[in-house]
């Protein structure tokens, strides 16, 4: 469940991206739609948010800044199922087979 951070109330346009840049303000950039390239973030709003690690941050539908926990998995998951899986391999050596040629008698010209 994700919890208000703070209160902005950003009036969004269609065909742009919203999110919180990394000084912690609230920026918009043109959607890239049909080939077009998408364009260059511009700030909408300066909050200067403070981000804690381990949460994911995204503007909610009322246009305040929400943030909810990251969850993770992955890499861990996988490394602990390799821990587990790994056992000795054993090289099987298998049997050349011989290939044997047949020769046709007959005339010869």
């Amino acid at each position: 469940m994700a919890e208000k951070v703070e209160k902005v109330g950003v009036k969004r346009e269609s065909g742009y991206l919203y999110f919180i840049d990394k000084q912690g303000d609230v920026s918009r950039a043109l959607m890239a739609r049909g080939g077009k390239k998408g364009g260059k973030p511009s700030k909408v709003t300066k909050v200067g948010l403070k981000k804690e690690k381990g949460y994911l941050y995204f503007i909610d539908k009322q246009g305040d800044i929400s943030r909810s926990v990251m969850s993770r998995g992955g890499k861990k998951k996988a490394k602990k199922a390799k821990k587990t899986a790994k056992k000795k391999t054993v090289k099987k050596v298998s049997k050349k087979k011989t290939v044997k040629k047949s020769v046709k008698k007959g005339k010869r010209k």
